[in-house]
């Protein structure tokens, strides 16, 4: 899965946070931060690139949580 994601993300977003987290189930959840170096030319690549992705995602920028784990 980490494989197919990198290999479809591409070259034009640079991952600046990787934290996964998995208790023993199939599937795990993870957070990442990407740097869209396009976003000045093309603001809605990064969505469009998540979205050929095909994997569930949630932009949370604005989340309280998140915002507390980065400080």
């Amino acid at each position: 899965a980490l494989l197919t994601f990198l290999e479809r993300l591409g070259p034009t977003h640079n991952i600046t946070l990787f934290h996964y987290r998995n208790h023993g189930a199939a599937e795990g959840r993870v957070l990442v931060g990407l740097e869209a170096s396009d976003a000045k030319q093309n603001p809605d690549g990064l969505i469009e690139t998540l979205e050929n992705i095909t994997y569930p995602y949630a932009e949370i920028t604005n989340n309280l949580g998140y915002q507390r784990f980065l400080k």
